[in-house]
């Protein structure tokens, strides 16, 4: 009877932060502007539904490590991959900003939808609105680093960065 072996981790391709640190800063600068004033649960909800439906296993460790670090609870943490089934488990305003997150994430129409737009308004003064649709395009790059760059999950620890990636 055999067992069945891990995989081996991959190799990271490209290291953003090594070989253009003026970029990195600058990300990291942005995500830092774009958090304040925003909840920091309702933050990593947002980064982690971006991070499922850009498939991105770097911040989706990331982001669920330092949710739970947050006080969230693995029920949602789960259920936010099925959170229109979900609903109950959130409260009308994360609702709103998972909506626009996705909306923003795939606009796959070429727009966001004037009704998930209306009800993020809704939920969020304009300022914080400005911050939200900021942090969900921030995640959305970083995704687009941590996805292009194969940068492996798994090492993460909450608190042993200044910076969020």
């Amino acid at each position: 009877m055999t067992t069945d072996a891990k995989h081996a981790e991959h190799s990271p391709r490209i290291s953003v932060a090594e070989v253009a640190p003026d970029v990195y800063q600058a990300m990291v600068r942005l995500d830092a502007a774009s958090r304040t004033g925003l909840d920091p649960v309702l933050l990593e909800l947002v980064r982690i539904r971006a991070s499922q439906i850009n498939h991105c296993a770097f911040c989706l460790d990331m982001h669920s490590r330092d949710a739970l670090a947050a006080g969230e609870s693995v029920e949602r943490i789960v259920q936010l991959s099925a959170w229109e089934e979900s609903r109950h488990f959130y409260t009308g305003k994360e609702i709103a900003a998972i909506e626009l997150t996705e909306a923003v994430t795939v606009l796959t129409d070429g727009f966001v939808p004037d009704e998930v737009y209306a009800r993020a308004a809704a939920h969020f003064d304009e300022p914080e609105l400005a911050r939200l649709i900021t942090a969900i395009t921030v995640i959305n790059a970083w995704n687009r680093f941590g996805v292009t760059g194969r940068l492996a999950p798994g090492h993460y620890t909450p608190g042993s960065h200044s910076h969020s990636h």
